[in-house]
């Protein structure tokens, strides 16, 4: 199997034209300088030196809006990475921007400097929460921007929140539905944490603004997920990635942080669709169950110290629950006892559920 490598350049802050309220770009990358052309050759130089023969190696600028940049700094910045491209050493090139900052100008630099992935941060198609979030654009800025993307022939990337001020649930789960009927190669999902130094910060403890609690972040993601899923849109990432900083009691200081949080959402997921495909009237009473499921997927069906492990036990009426990996589909699993053998299709109950969503 092929590894696929990051090599991160991070652009705190640099070229974005607003302070929406949830971001502290210094806090989140955990730099605190623009970033030079000389940076980003010794970047890249320096992780190229640690990764192995015949890997997939992608250079990807994040952390701040890369396209409202001054123009001629991101052809120079770019050009950085198109050289190692064109010589064979790496492999793609991705950023990170906002929906209005795109246009068919910026588009063809892009591709003329061999750019192969684009990320918006949408954060909410709800025109309410992008006005009190300061977002500074609109839902059409993301259908328009997304559009030419794809049509320019690039990989579309989009991140969307949950829990932004005057966001909900239903909100949550609409924005969710608009973005992935655009159709891109994949989205991220980010429930809000309070980061130190942002106005959020300071709504927070004037108390004008309540944070989700884990428990509906991860409901929540977990219905975002199935939908996603559902209709074959990858989900990348689930949660900010933990840092040095990223940390509850340390930069953050309020949400649903959790270093975690994917698997708590994948294992949510696995339980909502046992819950509406099995049904215990009908099961036989066997004292011993065992789930037989995808290699690398029993962490997940026992999730965070086997707490899932115990409502599936709770849900068969057993306390001997067993989870075996074996070589399945990734959609499968399988229950068995004295004999009997359920076989569930997640995906076909992925799609029904996500009719019944919202």
């Amino acid at each position: 199997m092929t590894r696929h490598y990051i090599i991160p350049v991070f652009v705190p802050h640099y070229g974005c034209p607003h302070d929406c309220v949830f971001c502290n770009q210094n806090k989140i990358t955990g730099l605190e300088t623009d970033v030079t052309e000389s940076q980003v050759k010794t970047t890249i130089d320096g992780y190229l030196a640690t990764f192995k023969e015949n890997s997939f190696i992608e250079v990807a600028f994040y952390g701040g809006s890369f396209t409202a940049i001054d123009f001629e700094t991101q052809k120079r910045l770019l050009g950085i990475p198109r050289r190692y491209k064109e010589e064979g050493k790496i492999n793609g090139i991705r950023l990170s921007t906002r929906p209005d900052a795109i246009d068919i100008d910026i588009l063809s630099m892009l591709k003329e400097n061999l750019v192969d992935t684009i990320e918006l941060g949408v954060q909410s198609m709800d025109p309410v929460v992008l006005k009190l979030s300061e977002r500074g654009h609109s839902n059409e800025d993301v259908f328009i921007s997304s559009r030419m993307i794809k049509d320019m022939g690039f990989n579309l990337g989009l991140q969307l929140m949950t829990g932004l001020p005057g966001d909900s649930y239903k909100k949550s789960l609409e924005s969710a539905k608009k973005i992935i009927a655009l159709k891109p190669d994949f989205i991220r999902i980010y429930p809000t944490l309070v980061i130190k130094g942002t106005s959020l910060e300071k709504m927070y403890l004037e108390g004008l603004y309540n944070p989700q609690s884990l428990e509906e972040a991860v409901e929540t993601a977990c219905d975002i997920l199935i939908l996603a899923e559902a209709s074959d849109t990858k989900v990348i990432r689930i949660g900010l990635q933990p840092t040095d900083n990223i940390q509850a009691g340390k930069d953050v200081i309020g949400g649903p942080f959790h270093p975690s949080i994917r698997q708590l959402v994948e294992s949510r997921v696995l339980y909502k669709l046992l819950t509406k495909t099995v049904d215990t009237g009908k099961l036989p009473s066997g004292k011993n169950w065992t789930i037989f499921c995808p290699i690398g997927y029993s962490s997940i069906v026992s999730g965070q110290k086997g707490a899932n492990k115990d409502s599936i036990a709770k849900l068969l009426n057993t306390t001997r629950l067993k989870i075996i990996e074996e070589d399945l589909p990734d959609n499968i699993i399988r229950l068995e006892t004295d004999g009997f053998i359920k076989e569930i299709d997640l995906k076909a109950l992925k799609i029904k559920a996500a009719g019944n969503i919202g």
